[in-house]
Formats: C-alpha cells, sequence, structure tokens
C-alpha cells in the first residue's frame, strides 16, 4: 500500500468516527504515551530495567502493534494540520542530502 492510500484510508476511517475533531494536542499527548509504550520494549531489551527489580515486562509480540499506532496517531496529526507528508519528506530528504555528505561522519 501507499503511502497516499495509507492516508486516505486512515482519513476515512477517522471521518467515519467523527475522530477529526479530537484536538492536536490530544492527538500529540497519546502519540507521546504510545511512543512511552516502545521505549518501555527498548528498556527492557537493553537490560535497563527488568523483572527482578519489580518492573512488568511488556509482551515482545506487542511491539509491531505499538508501532503501528504511534504511526497512525502521527499520520492524524499530519491529516490534522492538512500537512502533505510525503511532499515534505521529499523536501527533508533534498535538505539532508545537502547538508550531511555521505563522505562526513557523523557518529
Amino acid at each position: 500500500m501507499e503511502l497516499a492510500e495509507i492516508i486516505s484510508t486512515l482519513k476515512m476511517f477517522l471521518e467515519e468516527r467523527n475522530w477529526l475533531e479530537f484536538s492536536p494536542n490530544d492527538v500529540f499527548i497519546h502519540l507521546v504515551e504510545e511512543l512511552g509504550e516502545i521505549g518501555k520494549h527498548l528498556i527492557f531489551a537493553s537490560g535497563y530495567k527488568t523483572e527482578e527489580q519489580g518492573h512488568q515486562k511488556p509482551d515482545n509480540q506487542e511491539l509491531s502493534r505499538e508501532f503501528a499506532q504511534v504511526f497512525t496517531l502521527f499520520l492524524q496529526l499530519c491529516i490534522l494540520h492538512d500537512i502533505n507528508l510525503e511532499e515534505a519528506w521529499i523536501k527533508e530528504m533534498k535538505t539532508m542530502r545537502e547538508r550531511f555528505s555521505t563522505t562526513d561522519n557523523y557518529k
């Protein structure tokens, strides 16, 4: 599925449920919450937090779902702000190519 089709499908889904009426602020806060869920997976994978320390380990099979939720909420923000993400991305890639050459070391 192409990005434009994904966005169109999501927009229709949001319209059918009147979810385009949610404020961008609320959608952004929800996005941050879901990013935190990804962070929880990463912090367990690195060993920084463990079950032995009393933390509840997230289900690794849910990680892809968390990424999908983040992607969906990010696209919802783009829709709410009428941003053509594909066009913006193309412009940003051009800027990045000009700014960061392949011979530079940015580690």
